[in-house]
């Protein structure tokens, strides 16, 4: 290793101290095979292996503009023009092997095999154009047994620290031994794709290759691409294994009983599963195994807006050395971030690994669930606040993953509006939705776990009209789920939706629990939002009706 002493002309992780190096030269095992797989020349590229998390601030502060660290100590980087993640540039390799798995359509885009190897040439071609590359290896999952070997290689500093907190992070042993990555992805999101090239409808364009098992990127600089990249692969391969890979967040409690939380954003999913009394799992992205539950990454990716250490105390003070914060305002002279402020995208966020948060189980496994929390927001006021599904009803509710919008959270937004999105996160799955509800219903029935449908929205009347449920009974219906009490409780059936609804809930008053009785207008409007409420859900499931079970179909709302 170069050494670094006071008064060297080069600083350590510089390219200046290190290769490139002459033809002759000893080259590592990680730079024969890049440039075995993909002609990276590295003669002429510096190619650093998992470096360190000073070396990649250094490196980014160094050589990526705008690049500052905040007075807490995080790395600031900024994506450039893409702010958010890019669905509609998403494609999928078809071909003959994975062809009849993959759930085509408006979420899984079809790429022939020319197109992907187009701009995986023109990805080479840039990255071998950058005098300095980044390679990070690395896994996603944390059961032994489960996990795959990912190998990120790209252009910017940023990307390699991003993933370095998220994928989980190999020792030294581990990293000797790693051998050949189950998947590759290549970066090179600094550089566009060729708008002319068949099937692009853009300048970015994210593609999946499963047969090579490599993932492209170009034309788009957000981090979060690499991330749901990772999730739509073990989308795939986990669910080959008999593993089901979910959308959700988990923590376990004292005795080790865990619950699992799914929820669109809006629906309180990261508040209700921060508790200090379970230990955090993970907050986005498990698999439910026949050992139990893991979780997939080795990091968090929070959103910010907004963020306090008042309202959430573990998230700000996670974000210190070693954290990526994106697309945030700071003050020139303090650098002291500023969380309101959304002049470059409401959708600032910050990475961090997990065990940043206090109370994170390490290793992030638990047992089978106990509890499976389906969380919705319901801005009509007809959705009860809580209620015991059967496995027929979590698999309709799971494909359905449905909660309101309400006016103020996106421009347009006048009135609640309705959105459904498949096992509560349809841009990044890859099979049919009823392949992986059918997964939890088969895997509720065999561990007896309970499930539960939790409205966070409106009760007693629509959106504007009352107030939104009170956060503080929903905390009590989930301290009674936790403590078993709820579950051996008395209950009564919901017209309509069909659902058992407890009659009682500990610390919460009993006239919220049935939306009619809790309903302050008339019952003709009731009635009214109930069956337009109904026939939303029956009309967005007509989707899903060709591979659906008869008894997925019909355990819905019937109108």
């Amino acid at each position: 290793m170069t050494a670094f002493r006071p008064g060297s002309p080069y600083r350590p992780g510089s390219p200046g101290g290190r290769r490139p190096q002459s033809a002759s030269s000893v080259h590592t095992k990680v730079e024969e095979e890049l440039h075995e797989m993909a002609g990276i020349d590295f003669d002429k590229v510096t190619i650093k292996h998992n470096p360190s998390v000073p070396v990649l601030y250094e490196e980014a502060l160094t050589h990526e503009e705008g690049s500052v660290i905040s007075s807490a100590g995080a790395l600031c980087s900024y994506s450039g023009l893409k702010r958010g993640r890019s669905p509609k540039d998403k494609r999928i390799v078809d071909e003959p092997d994975t062809t009849n798995d993959i759930w085509w359509g408006p979420v899984n885009t079809k790429m022939s095999e020319r197109v992907f190897l187009i701009n995986r040439e023109r990805a080479i071609d840039y990255l071998n154009t950058h005098p300095r590359l980044y390679v990070f290896d690395g896994y996603a999952g944390w059961d032994p047994k489960y996990r795959k070997k990912i190998r990120v290689i790209a252009s910017r500093a940023y990307h390699i620290l991003f993933m370095h907190n998220m994928l989980i992070r190999p020792t030294e042993e581990e990293l000797e031994n790693f051998g050949t990555p189950d998947f590759t992805i290549f970066n090179a999101g600094e550089f566009p794709a060729n708008r002319y090239t068949t099937g692009m409808t853009s300048s970015t364009s994210v593609s999946i290759n499963f047969k090579r098992q490599e993932m492209v990127i170009l034309g788009t600089e957000y981090a979060g691409e690499m991330k749901k990249g990772v999730f739509s692969v073990m989308h795939m391969l986990m669910p080959k294994a008999g593993v089901l890979s979910l959308h959700s967040s988990a923590n376990e409690g004292q005795d080790g009983d865990v619950s699992v939380f799914f929820g669109l954003s809006g629906t309180g999913k990261t508040t209700l599963s921060t508790d200090p009394n379970r230990k955090l799992i993970g907050d986005d992205e498990h698999c439910w195994s026949d050992s139990g539950i893991f979780n997939i990454e080795g990091g968090c990716y929070a959103k910010c807006i907004d963020l306090s250490a008042e309202k959430e105390p573990e998230i700000f003070n996670a974000i210190r050395f070693g954290s990526v914060l994106e697309n945030v305002v700071l003050n020139e002279d303090s650098r002291v971030v500023d969380y309101s402020d959304d002049f470059l995208t409401e959708n600032t966020r910050c990475a961090y690994p997990i065990n940043f948060i206090p109370n994170a189980k390490i290793p992030c496994m638990g047992g089978h669930p106990k509890n499976l929390i389906l969380l919705t927001c319901d801005a009509f006021g007809v959705v009860p606040p809580v209620s015991k599904l059967t496995s027929d009803q979590v698999m309709y509710h799971f494909i359905s993953g449905y909660t309101t919008k309400v006016a103020g959270t996106e421009d347009g937004i006048v009135e609640p509006t309705p959105t459904f999105s498949a096992c509560f996160g349809a841009p990044f799955l890859v099979l049919h939705p009823q392949k992986y509800a059918s997964m939890l219903a088969e895997k509720i029935n065999q561990h007896q776990t309970d499930a539960w449908l939790i409205n966070t929205g409106w009760i007693g009347g629509k959106a504007g009209d009352v107030k939104r449920c009170p956060l503080k009974y929903t905390r009590a219906i989930l301290d009674s789920i936790h403590s078993g009490a709820l579950a051996q409780g008395e209950f009564e059936n919901y017209e309509v939706f069909n659902v058992a609804i407890p009659k009682s809930v500990e610390n919460v008053p009993s006239e919220i629990l049935h939306p009619r009785k809790a309903w302050q207008g008339k019952t003709e409007d009731f009635d009214k939002s109930l069956n337009k409420v109904a026939t939303m859900f029956t009309e967005n499931f007509n989707i899903y009706k060709d591979q659906a079970t008869p008894e997925t179909c019909s355990a819905g709302p019937q109108v």
